[in-house]
């Protein structure tokens, strides 16, 4: 088997190895399907990625990505992590931007001072949930239905939808029993006090894809700021910390563009270089 360029990579964390690490196998090609799944497994971490030649007109590479218990369309973290993989590795963009291919389409990437930053994709669900989805989210995060302010699908290809509480701190407080919504993306996002280092906080429980909480997740965090900007729940520019209940200090930059584009930036440090037989 051929010996592949890897990388593991730590996004989101502007301290070493307090973000979330994304494996990257780079020059993929020809790597079978149920290959790529039991490298994913056996690397146990949310996402795994695989680097292959793109299939379509304008962008620099095509990019699948698979979590333990299977595929996704998009996903943030990885996408980060994987473009600066590329990066490290030589890769050079045509344009001015790294353009992503994957399953949702194209991924713009863009290098702002020394961070790499994507435009959130179009969402492919959204609205509001129904109520009894809401009771069984508020069951399994052992709080009233009371508590929660607001909910909606925010759907950008994994499946997510959210629910927003009154502050940071009830988020923080969460104790899921995931086993009550096993099918379950789901979110829970909260306020920080006016002149706090963030403004929200942000946990992701993934248990239908085989991820109980992702440390530091960039598509619900993309999401989560078309929906609130939208909402007018809150105004960008502004910062979100994640995973610190799994000891993780992840911080999310969140921007918008003058077309209305909502970007989801943060720190990357490719950790670990080698090559993977495979």
């Amino acid at each position: 088997m051929p010996q592949r360029p890897f990388a593991q990579v730590d996004v989101f964390g502007s301290t070493p190895f307090l973000g979330n690490p994304v494996a990257v196998v780079l020059d993929a090609e020809c790597i079978a399907d149920d290959e790529m799944q039991r490298i994913a497994r056996w690397t146990n971490l949310s996402e795994t990625t695989f680097v292959l030649p793109p299939t379509r007109e304008g962008a620099d590479y095509r990019l699948r990505i698979l979590t333990p218990g299977g595929e996704l369309p998009f996903a943030g973290h990885p996408t980060l992590g994987s473009a600066a993989a590329w990066l490290h590795a030589g890769g050079v963009p045509q344009g001015a931007d790294i353009v992503q291919e994957c399953a949702a389409g194209l991924v713009r990437v863009r290098r702002t001072g020394g961070l790499l930053a994507f435009e959130a994709p179009p969402m492919v669900r959204s609205g509001p949930m129904d109520e009894d989805e809401v009771d069984a989210i508020a069951d399994a995060f052992g709080i009233a239905r009371e508590r929660i302010l607001d909910q909606a699908w925010i759907d950008n290809g994994p499946g997510w939808c959210i629910v927003r509480l009154a502050s940071a701190d009830e988020v923080l407080a969460l104790e899921p029993d995931l086993a009550r919504i096993p099918d379950a993306m789901v979110g829970a996002i909260g306020a920080y006090p006016p002149g706090s280092p963030h403004a929200f906080e942000l946990r992701s429980f993934a248990p239908a894809i085989g991820v109980a909480e992702d440390p530091v997740c960039g598509s619900m965090n993309a999401s989560a700021a078309q929906w609130m900007t939208a909402a007018g729940i809150a105004a960008a520019p502004y910062t979100v910390s994640q995973g610190a209940r799994l000891e993780r200090a992840g911080e999310i930059s969140i921007a918008t563009d003058a077309d209305g584009g909502v970007w989801v930036g943060g720190a990357c440090t490719v950790a670990i270089t080698g090559s993977i037989e495979a």
